[in-house]
């Protein structure tokens, strides 16, 4: 065997398979309860009994073996959640794909992964019929959740292997346990692989920096699909024996959330800022206790500074922001309670992302890859134990995300003197106006200052004079009237005049992606569907 630097011979990159965190969990604490869904409760014992059932048919009656892909299309379950658990257990790889997608998306899921196997809830015959034509190699099985027309019924299989206890298949660092799919919003979704190695760092780097002092005596609810960002928050609640706690319903329904959150003295959760602004922003916050929370992390978006203050006077000094790419499983960034602040001032750090996650290297890279000075705007790059392994069978991508050891993570931003980092925006956001960068989310945050929006987003479109120009997309508050919003004027003074947009539109809703997020892609999309864009907009002559 080779000598590494130093004449030390490598040891073995065997790891924990990462579903010993729910083993562990239900030797030590085996009657508490851990998962709550609509009106069952399941103790520490018996999801691990019911986790071994499923790998146990997975394996036995199904033919599952280490590194096979196993697709799940469904809403949030218990038989999702269990799902993960039971292919980490048999070295396989959890495929979850978001169930708002439509059938010939989840199809391409399918493909693109190589699933050998599908899971899905029964509410959706025709996204099991849609993945089920695909080939290579093909879906040999499917398991239905609930009863339907198709598949094998998971909960009848399960039953069929009660008592089996399955031993956790031997995993090294570097094989893959989760495909993490992206959103695809500038393109076909792309396998980001997670592995069993970077995973159990990225729940250590959770409980460290997002949650400290998390034990058996805490709570989580689930508001998101466990498809993503919410299933890794599910999967470090289970490695130190916090129970979760999931909606009883698809759709979001703010006093049940709230309702909830009393009930089982929740003291953490996880979601996006535009759902966080939800929450706050309903009625039924006043209406509940929810003085038992500790912590509210948000990340996959930048959260607005006005819609950061409401949240901090409604929840107190609770919100934690991370910033980080599925690539990264959210490990980038972090901005705990101490460093929110409500008021205005210099101990406020209005805008940042926060510093860097422990363990985790950023760097602000110009278009060369050099380092740039501090304040200086560049590409947010990062290195470190939970940078993925890489995406899927796609070569191409992974030489444009990766340069020099670094990941590349397509957001601009900027590090001051002492640390902290402030995210710009998407690179593929900014636009040139009059040539001039111009950043949306600095005029993003500007009009949202104004006390009637709600939501903004602002988009470069061509321009025949200025090469491009910025639109804004405004929501109202409830009860304003958007004729009566003089946007312009009141933004004088407070933005250089070539950053103004030129147009302010005005909608009732803004689209939105599967998982929360105000999308520019699907705000494009929908400009142009309106009929809102004019051909020189549009990239069009005249």
């Amino acid at each position: 065997m080779a000598l590494a630097p130093g004449g030390v011979t490598p040891s073995s990159t065997r790891v924990m398979n990462l579903s010993h965190f729910l083993t562990q969990t239900a030797r030590r604490n085996p009657d508490d309860i851990g998962f709550v869904w609509r009106e069952r409760q399941w103790t520490w014992r018996e999801m691990d009994a019911r986790v071994n059932a499923m790998a146990a048919a997975l394996r036995d009656e199904f033919g599952v073996a280490k590194g096979d892909r196993i697709l799940v299309q469904s809403a949030n379950c218990n038989q999702m959640f269990e799902s993960m658990f039971a292919c980490f257990r048999l070295g396989a790889v959890w495929v979850p794909a978001n169930y708002r997608q439509s059938p010939d998306e989840v199809a391409y899921l399918a493909k693109a992964s190589g699933a050998r196997g599908l899971i899905c809830g029964a509410g959706f015959p025709a996204h099991a019929a849609a993945a089920c034509r695909q080939t290579a190699p093909g879906i040999r099985f499917v398991l239905s959740i609930g009863e339907a027309e198709f598949g094998d019924d998971y909960d009848t299989v399960a039953a069929r292997f009660a008592g089996r206890t399955i031993p956790s298949v031997a995993v090294d660092r570097d094989d893959p346990c989760w495909f993490f799919f992206t959103s695809g919003t500038t393109g076909r979704p792309k396998a980001a692989v997670l592995t069993h190695g970077q995973m159990g760092f990225v729940v250590t780097n959770h409980l460290c920096d997002l949650m400290p002092a998390t034990t058996r005596d805490d709570a989580s609810i689930v508001v998101a699909p466990l498809s993503h960002g919410a299933g890794i928050h599910q999967l470090v609640q289970v490695a130190h024996g916090a129970k979760s706690i999931l909606l009883p319903t698809d759709k979001l329904d703010v006093p049940t959330v709230w309702a909830l959150v009393e009930k089982w003295r929740v003291t953490n959760a996880f979601t996006v800022p535009t759902i966080l602004k939800m929450l706050v922003e309903d009625d039924s916050v006043d209406r509940f206790d929810h003085s038992s929370l500790r912590y509210v992390i948000y990340a996959g978006a930048p959260m607005y500074r006005a819609d950061q203050k409401r949240a901090m006077e409604k929840l107190g000094p609770v919100l934690v922001q991370y910033f980080g790419l599925g690539e990264v499983t959210g490990n980038i960034t972090v901005q705990p309670p101490a460093y929110h602040c409500v008021e205005d001032g210099p101990h406020a750090r209005i805008g940042t992302c926060g510093f860097e996650r422990t363990a985790m290297q950023v760097e602000i890279q110009d278009d060369a890859g050099n380092p740039v000075s501090p304040g200086e705007t560049g590409e947010i790059c990062v290195i470190g134990p939970a940078v993925f392994a890489g995406y899927c069978d796609n070569p191409e991508a992974n030489a444009a995300a990766f340069r020099n050891g670094w990941f590349r993570t397509g957001d601009l931003g900027h590090m001051a003197e002492d640390g902290f980092i402030y995210i710009t925006g998407r690179s593929s956001d900014m636009y040139i106006s009059g040539g001039s960068n111009i950043y949306p989310r600095e005029i993003e945050e500007k009009i949202l200052l104004h006390p009637d929006i709600s939501e903004a987003a602002v988009l470069g479109v061509p321009d025949p004079v200025w090469g491009e120009v910025g639109v804004a997309v405004c929501v109202a508050r409830a009860g304003a009237v958007p004729e009566t919003i003089e946007l312009e004027r009141w933004l004088e003074g407070k933005l250089a005049r070539y950053k103004m947009p030129k147009r302010f539109v005005w909608w009732e809703t803004m689209p939105k992606s599967a998982y929360g997020k105000i999308a520019k892609k699907l705000i494009r999309e929908e400009l142009e569907r309106r009929g809102e864009l004019g051909p020189s907009e549009r990239g069009l002559s005249a």
